[in-house]
C-alpha cells in the first residue's frame, strides 16, 4: 500500500508560524498584565488570565491553518461547535478581554503583525488610562442594608420608617427566607444621610425588629445580589 504524504503547509513557511506564535505570546502577555494592573474586584483569577494568554495563540495558530480556504472555515466552525463552556464570566469587562485576546491572535495568525501590535497598544493604552483616571465611575455611596425577621409577621412598615428617617433614598432589593422558614431575610439597596453612622441604623432597626440580626454592608455591588 502507498502512502503519498504532501505537504499542505505551503501557504506559509516556519517563519510565519514562529512569527505568528511569539508574536500572540507576547501581546497576550501584555494584556493579560494589564488585565492583572487594573483589576479592582476580588474576583481576580489566575487561570483566567491564562487562559487570555492561551486563547490569543490558539486563534493564531487556527487563522494559520484557515488561511484563505472557506471549505477549512467552515469545518472549524463545525468543530468548535461542539465546546461547551461551563464556567460563567463573572465581569463585564472580562468578556472584552476574551474578545481582545481572540482579536489580536486573529490578526498574528492572518499576519497582519503591525496592525496586532498597534491594535493591543493602543487599546490596552486606553484600559490603563480608564483605570488611572477611573473613567465613568458614578460617585454615589450606596450601602446594603440585610435585615432578618421573623416570616409570618409584617414588618415592612417598621423597617420603613427606620429607611426614612436615617436614609436619602432606599429600594428593596431582594426577599427570601432563611432556615427553614423560620425567618426572611430582606435586602435593601440605601444611600445614608450625612452625618448618619452605620450603627445608628442597625440599633434602629433591631428596635423595631425584635433584636433580629441586621447587618449594613458597604460598598457592595446589588447586582450580585
Amino acid at each position: 500500500m502507498n502512502f503519498d504524504l504532501q505537504e499542505l503547509s505551503g501557504t506559509f513557511s516556519v517563519a510565519d508560524v514562529v512569527a505568528a506564535m511569539v508574536l500572540s505570546f507576547l501581546l497576550s502577555t501584555v494584556i493579560g498584565y494589564v488585565y492583572r494592573y487594573t483589576h479592582r474586584n476580588v474576583s481576580y483569577s489566575q487561570s483566567y488570565v491564562q487562559t487570555l494568554v492561551i486563547v490569543g495563540m490558539i486563534v493564531a495558530l487556527i487563522m494559520l491553518v484557515v488561511g484563505s480556504n472557506l471549505a477549512r472555515a467552515f469545518s472549524l466552525v463545525g468543530a468548535l461547535s461542539v465546546v461547551r463552556f461551563r464556567n460563567a464570566v463573572k465581569e463585564t469587562r472580562d468578556v472584552g478581554f476574551i474578545f481582545l485576546a481572540m482579536a489580536i491572535g486573529m490578526a498574528c495568525g492572518a499576519r497582519f503583525y503591525t496592525l496586532a501590535a498597534v491594535g493591543a497598544v493602543v487599546i490596552c493604552v486606553v484600559i490603563v488610562v480608564m483605570f488611572k483616571f477611573n473613567w465613568f465611575a458614578l460617585n454615589v455611596q450606596r450601602q446594603v442594608v440585610k435585615v432578618q425577621v421573623p416570616a409570618g409577621e409584617n414588618y415592612t412598615p417598621a423597617i420603613t420608617d427606620v429607611l426614612i428617617k436615617y436614609t436619602s433614598e432606599f429600594e428593596l432589593v431582594s426577599t427570601e427566607t432563611i432556615r427553614g422558614g423560620a425567618l426572611t431575610e430582606v435586602f435593601y439597596a440605601v444611600r445614608m444621610k450625612k452625618g448618619t453612622e452605620p450603627g445608628d441604623l442597625v440599633a434602629a432597626l433591631q428596635a423595631r425588629t425584635s433584636g433580629q440580626r441586621v447587618t449594613v454592608l458597604t460598598g457592595y455591588d446589588t447586582t450580585d445580589l
